[in-house]
């Protein structure tokens, strides 16, 4: 007998920090755009040093694929690096861009 039932992906949470030319190239709009096409939930926001910042909670296959574009970003983007940790999620459904910081 096979189990064909749909097995339980953990979830995860990352908050993510993009450097390099990520601001001013619709970073946030692209990174927003890929987590609800995701079913993912979180956050993205610049802020003042010239990063951008996202938190990042869902499946965790899809948190980390997430992750792996976030390396790339949108056309116009240039990553030079990216560092994530894990983080506490805020509970807020959807995916929104908030203010800089």
């Amino acid at each position: 007998m096979t189990s064909s039932s749909a097995e339980n992906s953990p979830v995860q949470t990352v908050r993510v920090f993009v450097h390099g030319f990520v601001q001013g190239v619709s970073y946030r709009r692209w990174l927003q755009g890929e987590a609800l096409e995701r079913g993912l939930s979180g956050w993205v926001r610049n802020r003042a040093d010239g990063t951008v910042e996202a938190l990042i909670h869902g499946d965790a296959r899809k948190v980390d694929d997430l992750v792996r574009a976030c390396r790339h970003g949108p056309v116009m983007a240039r990553v030079d690096k990216l560092n994530s940790e894990p983080a506490e999620y805020d509970g807020v459904a959807g995916f929104r861009i908030e203010s800089s910081v």
